[in-house]
């Protein structure tokens, strides 16, 4: 009520002063405030007064200048500029490339029968969304706790959505700035993508990645049976990030690429173990071993020959059975690692 007093008072003095122009109508109500303009940034708004030739003086002023008095142009601003108005009935303006620090109150003065009258009208400038800070990309080991940030800026203030995509394709939706995960899995790794909208426009959209570390488990470690003289494989095959490595193993002698007639080819997750010509001494027990900075983990495969009894399901390496196997591979592993 306060700042609306001052502004008629302003008005008023300001039209005193202003040099006769275009005139308004008479009959028109000027208590009454104009509507709202609201208008997208880099967008014109067009500021429109009525007038009719009864109006001695007239003029535009916003919170603190005269833009125009008259036809006299009083901003400096080179984005205000007086509109060709037709006729006698229109005095408007028009602001281009409007931005945010042109929002507030603009006032039409007009001076009839020596009596001041204003008009106001109030520009709401309405900003895109727009994200202005978010995580970096990180690399965690399973059971960190985690926190993603997203800040984003625009006028109505934007809602923030955060969506996550993993290795399965499972969507995981979250509002806010910020997302907390504790004790993160190796499922909660993949693509988290933050969206910040306040319907002015299309939503603005950033992805950041997030790698979690984790031991490795081996998911395929099949026994195979293969007569003799044929060609052999062993394939073990485990999930690990970083990648893990992996050694063979028959019984407690570690086996190596090229020697004894086999040959080992790793390809990422797996690793496979070739005979090229398999030999009743190449039956028996075999261990996969894979490793990684996280930790170490192994199965038992069995290469048997036709119509042999054997056990098809994985197995842990026994410490029992195989206890100066597990020193070597241990011993190994704290070594490179």
């Amino acid at each position: 009520m306060h700042n609306s007093v001052c502004f008629l008072i302003l008005s008023w003095v300001f039209a005193l002063l202003v040099f006769p122009g275009v005139p308004a109508r008479s009959g028109e109500s000027f208590s009454k405030p104009m509507d709202n303009i609201t208008v997208r940034q880099g967008e014109s708004a067009v500021l429109k007064c009525s007038v009719d030739n009864k109006v001695s003086r007239v003029a535009w002023l916003n919170r603190t200048t005269i833009l125009f008095a008259g036809r006299d142009k009083w901003s400096l601003d080179p984005r205000v500029i007086l509109l060709n108005n037709t006729g006698a009935t229109e005095y408007s303006i028009k602001i281009q490339n409007v931005n945010v620090y042109d929002e507030g109150p603009y006032i039409c003065s007009v001076l009839t029968n020596k009596k001041p009258k204003s008009s106001r009208v109030h520009i709401i400038v309405q900003v895109p969304a727009r994200i202005v800070n978010i995580s970096t990309n990180i690399t965690v080991n399973e059971g960190s706790n985690v926190t993603l940030m997203c800040l984003a800026i625009g006028r109505p203030e934007p809602t923030i959505l955060w969506k996550h995509r993993s290795r399965s394709g499972h969507n995981f939706m979250s509002e806010g700035e910020y997302i907390e995960i504790t004790a993160i899995t190796k499922d909660q790794s993949g693509v988290y993508e933050c969206s910040a909208n306040n319907d002015i426009s299309t939503p603005d959209v950033r992805t950041l990645q997030v790698t979690v570390n984790y031991p490795p488990y081996i998911s395929t470690a099949r026994s195979t049976g293969t007569p003799l003289g044929q060609r052999g494989t062993l394939q073990c095959e485990a999930s690990a990030v970083p990648v893990a490595n992996f050694e063979w193993y028959k019984e407690d002698r570690r086996l190596f690429n090229g020697l004894n007639g086999v040959k080992i080819e790793n390809k990422g997750r797996q690793s496979m173990l070739i005979f090229f010509n398999v030999s009743e001494e190449d039956y028996g027990n075999y261990t996969c071993v894979a490793m990684n900075t996280m930790g170490i983990t192994n199965a038992s495969i069995i290469l048997y020959g036709p119509g042999a009894v054997h056990d098809v399901n994985r197995a842990p390496l026994s410490l029992q059975n195989s206890f100066c196997l597990l020193l070597t591979v241990i011993s190994w592993f704290l070594f490179k690692f």
